[in-house]
């Protein structure tokens, strides 16, 4: 059985009935608000806490009635059939309790920017580049996501060579934060005559999006060009010189945006400016904690070839984790849960493990 840690379990149940009872007595609309977060946040851990704690009592039951030699024989053997399931849910209950209990990231509820860069391949990377900016958009849709774009720059055969976008729900970066990394394609482009197959790369980051209180950016600390920006000709050639370019100063980070109102473009370059100043901060963080242990599902180095597509075989794989499905079209139309999953949970592992060691 796995030791739980039965103090925190029993904190954890005094803080949810203390958060029903002021819940129950009428409190102003902001404090209840707050409350209901709150309670929300405590309901999963708790409802397997009073469940673990009532297997735990019938696993008692059980154990007094086999040992109380007054009992028939009909009430024993079926007590030796209830057994073996009391104890097998308990210890599924304890490997739910262990992970719930696991330290929270706080940006684990945030939405998330999406940046996808076309890598080496050329053409065929901006196309696959374009690929995943799909699979992702289809993914977001199964989940009730709002994806919207904040800037692209088209490839000259299709697909992106970048594309930035936001990602809005509940739990998205939870989701999408081991996504990031080096995603290698093998198939053979359009283009080919001869039938070869290519190997190309497409770069994903993905950023907890950031709000002003996560993050403070003062005016001095930052520079802002209005640039003409360059159409792609037609219509729109004269109506869009509205380009904004934001530098920050004390880290050099550079963002830009080009859409047709320049207040729309100065708001959506400084929303991807403070998740990148946030990431940073977080990945910095981040390396302080684990510099002697580096978990083996990271977000941190994005230059690390996380997963290969190969359509000839229509197999996908992780290298990661070592996950190999021969699903590759269903994945590519945004069925990602399996592999989303089995990263989340060898994550999860990991830091069972880690506790374990600091026990």
């Amino acid at each position: 059985m796995a030791k739980l840690p039965i103090e925190k379990m029993r904190e954890l149940e005094r803080r949810f009935g203390e958060i029903e009872a002021r819940m129950s007595a009428g409190p102003s609309a902001d404090v209840y608000v707050k409350l209901a977060s709150e309670y929300s946040e405590l309901q999963p851990v708790v409802t397997k806490i009073r469940a673990y704690q009532k297997a735990i009592g019938e696993l008692a039951d059980l154990e007094v009635l086999l040992e109380d030699k007054s009992v028939d024989r009909d009430m024993r053997e079926l007590a030796e059939l209830e057994l073996p399931d009391v104890k097998e849910q308990i210890e599924a209950l304890e490997n739910e309790i262990q992970i719930l209990l696991l330290p929270k990231d706080a940006a684990d509820e945030k939405s998330a920017i999406l940046e996808i860069r076309a890598g080496t391949g050329g053409n065929e990377a901006a196309l696959f580049a374009g690929d995943l900016f799909r699979m992702y958009e289809r993914y977001a849709a199964t989940h009730g996501w709002k994806v919207d774009v904040l800037s692209s720059s088209e490839g000259e055969a299709g697909g992106f060579k970048e594309i930035i976008a936001t990602i809005t729900g509940k739990g998205v970066f939870a989701k999408l934060k081991f996504e990031s990394g080096v995603h290698r394609v093998q198939r053979v482009p359009e283009t080919e005559a001869g039938g070869r197959i290519h190997t190309s790369a497409a770069t994903v980051a993905v950023l907890p999006e950031a709000e002003e209180i996560d993050i403070e950016i003062r005016p001095e600390d930052i520079r802002i060009d209005t640039m003409r920006s360059s159409g792609a000709g037609g219509q729109h050639v004269n109506t869009t010189d509205s380009a904004v370019r934001i530098t920050h100063l004390p880290t050099g980070i550079v963002v830009t945006s080009s859409e047709k109102s320049q207040h729309q473009n100065r708001a959506k370059a400084m929303q991807v400016l403070r998740s990148r100043l946030y990431d940073a901060e977080r990945q910095r963080a981040d390396s302080e904690r684990s510099a002697d242990r580096k978990s083996q599902v990271g977000s941190g180095d994005r230059s690390e070839r996380i997963r290969t597509y190969n359509f000839p075989q229509g197999r996908i794989t992780d290298h990661r984790i070592n996950l190999t499905l021969y699903k590759l079209d269903r994945m590519m139309e945004g069925e990602i849960d399996e592999v989303v999953d089995a990263l989340l949970a060898d994550y999860q592992a990991s830091q069972l493990a880690q506790l374990g060691e600091q026990q």
